[in-house]
Order: C-alpha cells, then sequence, then structure tokens
C-alpha cells in the first residue's frame, strides 16, 4: 500500500457508526406498509397503523425508536419489530391496539429535545383517540429513556397524561456500555469521522455511563449525562401514575456474556494503524485497553483504573468490536477480529437494580424493590440488544393496558 492508500484509509477510517438492531439500516431495503396517517410533530414523526381502519384510534400503543446517527429510517424500523424472530407489530394489531411509530429528526440530538415529540405524540393520540382507553407508551434503548422522561414532566407540569402502561425495551437506564478502548480509537481517526461524531452526540454522552474525554484523557461521567440525571431528578426521576414494566435482554443471574477481561479484541496489521490494539475491559488499576499506533508509530496507550469487566457482563450486547474491525477490513485494514461484540446495555441497568459498578449481581436474588420498575424481565440468555423476541414480548404483550 502506497502512502497515499494509507493516508486514504486513515481519513475514511472513521465513516461508519456503532448501533443497536432496532436503529439500523437492512441491507436489503424493504418498504415498511403505508401507515393509515402520518403525524407531524415537534421534533419527530409518527406513522399511525389503526388496528380497525373504520373506527380510527382507539387503543394507542405508541412505540419509541432508539439511538443512530440522523433520521428515523421507518422501514428498518417497522421491519426490524415485525418481520425478525417476533411479529411485535402483527401481535399488537390482531389484539385491537393501534400501533404508534415514533421517530425522530434526529436520533442522536438532546435526550430532553427528542422528550418534546414523544410529549406531542401523548398530547395527540389523547385529542384523537375515540375512546377512554388508556395509553401504553414503549420506548426501545434510548426511546425508553426519552419517553421516560416525556410522562415524568408531563405529570411534573400536573398533566393527564392519559396512560396505564409504560413499557421499555432494553433500555439503560443506569447508563450504557462502549468500551473505553473503542472510544479512544474514535478519538484519534483524523478527518470526516462519524465515528466520532456518534461518541461526541448529546444523546451518546447522555446514556454512557463512562465516556472517554480525548482532549484530557479522563474517564469519567460526562457533563450532558450529570445534566440528563439532574432533569430527571426534577421531574420525579419516573413517571408515578402508570404501571412500570421493562425487559432485559440480558440474564438476571449474574452470567457473564463470555467474553474474557484483558484480552486482545482487535489486532491490526495493516498501515495506517499497524500494530493498533484494542483490549477488552479487565478489573484492577492501570489496566491497557488501547495501545493506538499510526503506520507503527505510537500515538498513546490508553489504561483504565478499578473498573467493572463490563464487556463481559450480563446484559444486551453489541457487536462494536466486530463493526469496527469489518468497517476497517472493507477497506484493506487488515484487521484481525478476537473478539466481535460485548456488553452494551448491563441487565441491572435495563431493569433499574444496580449500577453499573455492580454488573454481575445475581438480580433473582434480590428484593424487586430495589428497582422503581413494578415489574421486569430478564432474559434467559444474553442477547443482542433490543432483540425482538418471543420471550420478552409475551411479557410485554400479557401488560397491555384496559
Amino acid at each position: 500500500m502506497t502512502d497515499q492508500q494509507a493516508q486514504e484509509l486513515e481519513a475514511r477510517a472513521g465513516r461508519f457508526t456503532i448501533a443497536a438492531a432496532v436503529a439500523a439500516t437492512p441491507p436489503i431495503h424493504v418498504p415498511a406498509p403505508q401507515p393509515d396517517t402520518k403525524w407531524d410533530l415537534s421534533g419527530g414523526t409518527a406513522w399511525v397503523y389503526y388496528a380497525d381502519k373504520a373506527q380510527g384510534l382507539t387503543r394507542p400503543v405508541i412505540l419509541a425508536d432508539g439511538f443512530n446517527m440522523g433520521p428515523t429510517n421507518f422501514d428498518a424500523l417497522y421491519n426490524f419489530l415485525d418481520k425478525n424472530s417476533f411479529p411485535l407489530i402483527t401481535s399488537l394489531l390482531e389484539q385491537g391496539r393501534d400501533v404508534l411509530l415514533l421517530g425522530f429528526h434526529e436520533r442522536s440530538a438532546s435526550i430532553l429535545d427528542n422528550a418534546e415529540a414523544a410529549i406531542a405524540a401523548v398530547h395527540r393520540a389523547n385529542a384523537e383517540k375515540a375512546s377512554d382507553h388508556r395509553l401504553m407508551v414503549e420506548g426501545f434503548s434510548m426511546g425508553g429513556i426519552i419517553t421516560r422522561y416525556a410522562l415524568a414532566r408531563l405529570e411534573h407540569e400536573g398533566v393527564d397524561h392519559q396512560t396505564g402502561v409504560y413499557f421499555s425495551y432494553d433500555s439503560p437506564h443506569r447508563g450504557s456500555w462502549v468500551p473505553i478502548s473503542l472510544q479512544a480509537f474514535a478519538d484519534v481517526i483524523p478527518g470526516d469521522n462519524p465515528f466520532a461524531d456518534q461518541m461526541k452526540s448529546p444523546a451518546a454522552r447522555q446514556m454512557l455511563w463512562l465516556r472517554y474525554n480525548g482532549d484530557t484523557g479522563a474517564i469519567e461521567q460526562d457533563p450532558l449525562r450529570k445534566e440528563l440525571i439532574a432533569k430527571l431528578d426534577e421531574v420525579g426521576g419516573w413517571p408515578a401514575v402508570p404501571l412500570k414494566i421493562a425487559v432485559a435482554n440480558g440474564v438476571g443471574t449474574g452470567t457473564g456474556n463470555g467474553v474474557y477481561p484483558g484480552v486482545e479484541a482487535l489486532r491490526m496489521k495493516g498501515v495506517p494503524f499497524y500494530g493498533t490494539k484494542l483490549y477488552t475491559q479487565g478489573a484492577g488499576p492501570s489496566r491497557l485497553v488501547a495501545d493506538l499506533k499510526s503506520v507503527g508509530i505510537p500515538i498513546k496507550k490508553v489504561h483504565t483504573d478499578s473498573l467493572p469487566q463490563l464487556d463481559g457482563a450480563p446484559g444486551g450486547t453489541l457487536e462494536g468490536f466486530g463493526i469496527l474491525g469489518d468497517a476497517l477490513n472493507a477497506l484493506g485494514g487488515k484487521v484481525e477480529i478476537l473478539e466481535r461484540l460485548h456488553c452494551f446495555v448491563p441487565s441491572v441497568s435495563a431493569v433499574d437494580i444496580r449500577d453499573l459498578d455492580d454488573p454481575y449481581v445475581d438480580i433473582n436474588a434480590l428484593d424487586p424493590a430495589h428497582s422503581n420498575l413494578d415489574g421486569f424481565l430478564c432474559a434467559s440468555g444474553n442477547e443482542p440488544h433490543t432483540a425482538v423476541t418471543e420471550e420478552l414480548c409475551t411479557f410485554l404483550l400479557e401488560r397491555l393496558p384496559d
């Protein structure tokens, strides 16, 4: 490879993002069924599907999109929720529930800003429904945090949101995890870099339990996350009126996902990142997580101190290492992928029962009162984040509001 090719590869290396499946675009474009109507909302859009077109809106279920860059891809969202392992949208419609897919103009924008779209959807659903049935408001991943804040804020303002059930699906109530090694690598890629833009976006900074600050080298809670927590506290943290239910794509037994701590995840053998190594998160002091090089020349070594072994923790998984390795290999980067996935939303976070510094706790042995939820279910295995499964969706369908 010539020097010019190496420079071009380096410039293009960050032109990808890592995202949850619910937010991803399918490899084959399959159009979703056209909705019965579309609502233009403040900061977002809703695609509305009536269970009975003659009756119109009677029993609304709002399903809010998750995190990615750019606007919601409604074709991808519909097909992910209905055409994978379980037909969630079809099941809701067959039970006489109207489905409102809530999308956002910019999914990486502040959760506080995107809550305006959720609030607008709740107001319009209540204004248009031709019944006394209460709403079900649900969010996938980040969507569960958006809807949680929206309902809590409405209650704080004295507004009757007429919601009977709030449901979150593998949402990072106590934070999400992207390995520090991946965050550090994103920070050193030069030029046009959507990967770094994704990590630096308001929504990512609000959801990440800890963020790597490339300017200072600090690994810390981001100020935007502190602001989000403060804003949630201002409105009571959680909505009090609806039944609060959640599911986790990870187990509740404390059993990890099989990712070993402190081992190589990616080994880069081609230029420009020749010699770079990224490691899974290990516990203890001064643990090397990233040895970053450009054309064999050291850039920096990144260490962590006293962090838990979060990459292997029980919870919804994301193929963050694999996505990066595949993207670089597609550009001729010669990356050896030794570990593809890592924990993204620990089970303890999805069911709001422990902070991420205690991710291996046996949730099933804990008093459920430790959670702010009224009920939750952890999956039978550690699954991909937001995987729409029969097990978790059945739990949801059995708890629809009257």
